[in-house]
């Protein structure tokens, strides 16, 4: 089954995640299907702390993919364009 849901990565103590489509037998870090934007927790100033390509999570959604509980509250969060 494919899962949309956050891969981490970033240094200690700064995580940075990535928004992934991703087979639900892979590791959590390890290989994905498709990148479909950032989640930047600790984002300052005028950095961008969120970023998500709403079509192509539209296109997953449509296919079957499950999105993860953490997604799904990011995807709420983030401003219609």
């Amino acid at each position: 089954m494919v899962v949309i849901r956050l891969s981490r990565a970033g240094a200690k103590g700064r995580p940075f995640y990535h928004i992934v489509a991703t087979d639900s037998r892979n590791r959590r870090d390890g290989r994905y299907i498709e990148r479909l934007g950032f989640y930047n927790p600790v984002a300052r100033g005028q950095e961008q702390p969120l970023r998500i390509a709403t079509e192509r999570l539209a296109y997953w959604a449509g296919v079957g993919a499950q999105l993860s509980p953490t997604v799904q509250r990011l995807v709420k969060l983030q401003p219609a364009a």
